[in-house]
């Protein structure tokens, strides 16, 4: 096994994302990724605590890369106008992943336990974002209500940038979209 070869965990993300394409996330094991990365099946556990999970590895970064730009604006922005520096953070570290990205949102949402993981993920981004308006002067029940909007604004440019056929546009794009969209709805 090459064990020695650098950036164990990346293969393994990759090997992961083409077995689940292959043959379906039920029919891959941890054994089969690591084996196909040139891995041991304890190198695979040593990175992730299940098959599962090694879909979602990146989602702490993203996160914090995410919260860290909200909390980056300057005190007088308003909570929008840091949400959407936070967005626009967020996008940019995964628009160069989309061609990665639209696969691993195919094989997540061929599986129901997929999609409620994802939802999972993306509660914890709207809780961390809730804690984060709070801190900048935001009323605890308004920041629930930016955070989750915000969330979800999110969630569908992404499913909207992920869908096939591709869609040409910036994800950051199709999340200023969804916030004019939110706006208008809004206003009716």
């Amino acid at each position: 096994m090459g064990r020695w070869k650098p950036d164990g965990r990346r293969r393994l993300q990759d090997a992961a994302l083409k077995l689940y394409a292959e043959r379906g996330f039920a029919e891959v094991t941890a054994a089969a990724v690591a084996e196909r990365a040139g891995l041991t099946e304890r190198t695979f556990f040593r990175h992730f605590p299940d098959k599962k999970e090694i879909l979602f590895g990146d989602e702490e970064a993203l996160r914090d890369t995410f919260v860290a730009a909200v909390a980056a604006v300057p005190v007088d922005a308003t909570p929008y106008e840091a949400t959407l520096a936070g967005l626009k953070a967020l996008t940019g570290a995964l628009q160069p992943s989309r061609e990665r990205l639209v696969l691993r949102t195919r094989i997540i949402r061929q599986s129901p336990e997929l999609r409620e993981r994802e939802l999972v993920k993306l509660a914890a981004w709207a809780a961390a974002l809730t804690t984060i308006l709070c801190e900048r002067g935001l009323g605890p029940a308004d920041a629930v209500f930016a955070a989750e909007t915000a969330t979800t604004t999110f969630r569908v440019a992404f499913e909207r940038w992920t869908a096939e056929p591709l869609v040409d546009d910036a994800l950051f794009e199709l999340v200023q979209e969804g916030f004019t969209a939110v706006e208008r709805f809004l206003r009716r």
